[in-house]
Formats: C-alpha cells, structure tokens, sequence
C-alpha cells in the first residue's frame, strides 16, 4: 500500500489531536501571578475566571482546560508562588526547623494566604474530595514532606531521639501557625518559629543536642 501526502497530513493531524496542544509556559507563568494579584485586591471569594484570564493576558476556555475550578487555581497559585519546599539543609537541626516553620508563618503574612484565602479554601475542601486531593498533593503534602526530611536528617545526626514520632512532630510544629491564621485569635509574630521549635525539641532533642547548644543544666 503506498501512502499518499494526504495520508501523512492525516496521520500527523490524528497525532496531534491525541497528544493535544502542547502547554504554553508563558501562561503557566502569568496565571498564577495573576491569581495572587487578583485575590489581594478583591480577597478569595470574588476572584472570577474572567479576571483571571484577562490578567494573564489569555482566554477563560484556555483556563478551563488547564484547571477544573477557580478554586484550582488557587491551589496551584499556592504550590507555585509560596513554595512546597521549605527546609532547607543547613547542617543545623535547629536552624532547619526554624526556617522551615517560619517560611510559613511569612507565606501566611506576607502574602494574601493569610485570613483572606486559606480560612475559605479550607472551607471549600470540605465539600470537593477532587479539590482536597489536589491541595494534599500539590500544596500540603509536599511542604510536609520537606520538613519531615529535616526531622530525619536531626534523628541520622543524632540531635533527636530515635524513636520521635515523626507526623506527631510534624503536627506540632506547623499547627500553631495554621490555628492563628484559621481563627486569629493571635498574631503570627517573627518569634513564633523559634518559640514552636524551641518548645519542641526540649521533649525530643538528644542529650548529645543538648549539651552541644548549652541546654543541660549543671546538676
């Protein structure tokens, strides 16, 4: 059988259609941008598609394709703009788990995460498994994973007990910054890091940690 070129122009338009157009990076850029932009100036509960996609310079059905919701976009204006990697390695068990836990408090501050996004987007998980799924994966998960990481690596250096429980810790550390943001019934101050970490690693440090930082009194 021999091909002809409309054959090839149809195998190439059949190919095409079965990939689907490939992602644009200049609108992957400018939406979440966007999204962050928009939801500082009229807060979660206006933000609209429309507003989105004549920010990002694109269309509302380009949007729908990408993303199933405005809330989804929300999400993934988290996961890209305030970051799902926090902890960093430092060498300092203690200096790890300060900036990790204080990268959040200053994504929950500094930015409109704060009381005017995350106290509705909470709200919305609860009625969307779809939209729960994708804040877990795209944004909780991953923050939680990098900051799990630092416990480990303080358990492989010896400053924490072997036998911590990690997703306790985990809990600990992060969840005084989320109830304040979640109720505000107080601030998420510069010292709360430190304070949550400090208070934290008095019941799980080594004595190996606590005699090198000064934190074993004399007898």
């Amino acid at each position: 059988m021999v091909n002809t070129p409309g054959d090839a122009a149809a195998a190439t338009r059949s190919a095409t259609k079965r990939s689907g157009r490939p992602r644009d990076a200049r609108i992957d850029a400018a939406v979440p941008a966007a999204v962050m932009e928009i939801l500082g100036e009229v807060g979660y509960a206006n933000l609209t598609l429309e507003a989105v996609a004549a920010r990002a310079g694109t269309s509302k059905p380009t949007l729908r394709r990408r993303w199933r919701s405005r809330q989804h976009l929300v999400v993934d204006a988290l996961a890209s703009l305030v970051g799902v990697e926090p902890t960093p390695d430092t060498g300092c068990t203690h200096c790890d788990l300060i900036s990790g836990i204080g990268g959040l408090g200053q994504a929950v501050t500094s930015t409109i995460m704060g009381r005017r996004v995350l106290p509705a987007l909470v709200a919305d998980l609860a009625g969307d498994p779809e939209l729960e799924s994708a804040f877990l994966e795209r944004f909780f998960h991953p923050r939680r994973a990098s900051t799990a990481e630092a416990l480990r690596r303080g358990i492989r250096r010896g400053d924490i007990r072997a036998d911590a429980d990690i997703d306790l810790l985990l809990d600990v550390l992060a969840s005084t910054t989320y109830y304040r943001v979640l109720f505000g019934h107080l601030p998420v101050t510069t010292a709360l890091a430190e304070d949550v970490v400090e208070i934290v690693l008095a019941g799980v440090a080594t004595d190996q940690w606590r005699i090198r930082h000064g934190r074993v009194k004399d007898s």
